[in-house]
């Protein structure tokens, strides 16, 4: 009875240490607000282009506002689990000054109280990735560091999640940005968060700094709450695209190459035909080349869905963006 009663003793002993080191360490965890963004993402890297990337999705509100961070020329960092928001910005600072990913990892970590917690992943300019998962982060939780890329997942349906990311992204082709976005649907795919789905993010920066940071970021893309999150990724980043090629487009016109305008601004019209803002510059890029005919229906159509691109239209002559006769003019407006 005595051993018995000694040995409960001790175990209750040792379970009051434990919780109270678990109390402790929640405490510190809820008192610097850390969001619980338990969640699933990637880290990666373009060998082809050097670009490096970041993307998530999670059962929480504004995902991307906390776990996803950036710099070209650097690095991208993934901090999540109980997050602790200042491994984003130090992350990148350590990279900055020469420590590799993996030292960075470990840095961060041994400075941190509520390690247990927290799940990170950093990739540096080099395509070397590196990642951690605390032992007391919400199960199904775990990491794969790849070739040119980091999975991560915790509080998951399943231990399948992380895997699927893994031969996602190794099986994958084209730009960086879509080859991410197959992972976050690999991961979805097999099951998801536990909870559901709320918001993503992505994030794509240049493999050199331009010196401008509107440049660096070749994509930046977020779902801060929506039912089906990944979907409206998908639809987003290809509205990008179709707006990279606009973008292309008025390029052109500031330098008068009018053949590459119209060029980039038919392909944006196709990705997006009911797109009346894309219609219409084609519209005035097909004007500008004197190829009024085919204009005309073009405009019509647009005004009859939208008079406002009318009341537009004769603002475009002063400043040479459109390029038509008085007459010609009169026959748009018609």
């Amino acid at each position: 009875m005595k051993s018995k009663f000694l040995l409960k003793l001790v175990f209750l002993i040792q379970f009051a240490i434990l919780n109270s080191q678990f109390s402790i360490v929640s405490a510190q965890l809820y008192k610097s607000d850390s969001p619980f963004a338990h969640t699933f993402s990637i880290v990666a890297f373009d060998e082809k282009t050097g670009d490096m990337g970041v993307a998530v999705q999670s059962h929480w509100f504004s995902v991307g506002t906390s776990v996803i961070w950036g710099e070209a020329g650097v690095g991208v960092v993934a901090t999540q689990s109980f997050v602790n928001p200042a491994f984003g910005p130090n992350g990148l600072a350590l990279l900055k000054k020469g420590m590799t990913p993996q030292e960075v990892v470990d840095e961060l970590i041994k400075g941190d109280e509520g390690r247990e917690f927290r799940q990170l992943a950093v990739l540096d300019s080099k395509g070397r990735a590196a990642s951690y998962t605390g032992k007391l982060c919400i199960q199904p939780a775990g990491n794969i560091v790849g070739k040119d890329f980091s999975v991560q997942a915790n509080l998951m349906s399943n231990d399948r999640i992380w895997p699927a990311m893994a031969e996602a992204f190794k099986n994958s082709k084209g730009p960086l940005a879509e080859r991410m976005l197959v992972a976050l649907e690999a991961a979805q795919k097999a099951g998801g968060d536990i909870r559901g789905k709320q918001s993503a993010a992505l994030l794509v920066v240049r493999a050199k700094s331009t010196g401008k940071v509107w440049e660096d970021r070749l994509v930046d893309l977020r779902v801060d709450d929506n039912t089906n999150p990944l979907i409206e990724l998908r639809r987003l980043l290809s509205v990008h695209r179709a707006y990279e090629h606009m973008n292309n487009g008025d390029l052109a016109v500031e330098k008068n190459d009018m053949d590459r305008a119209m060029k980039e601004y038919s392909t944006a019209m196709k990705m997006f035909p009911n797109n009346l803002e894309m219609k219409y510059w084609t519209a005035v890029a097909l004007a500008n080349q004197g190829n009024l005919k085919e204009a005309l229906p073009m405009f019509r159509e647009i005004f009859s869905k939208d008079k406002n691109w009318r009341d537009l239209t004769p603002r475009l002559l002063p400043n040479g963006l459109l390029k038509v006769t008085p007459e010609q003019l009169n026959e748009i407006l018609k």
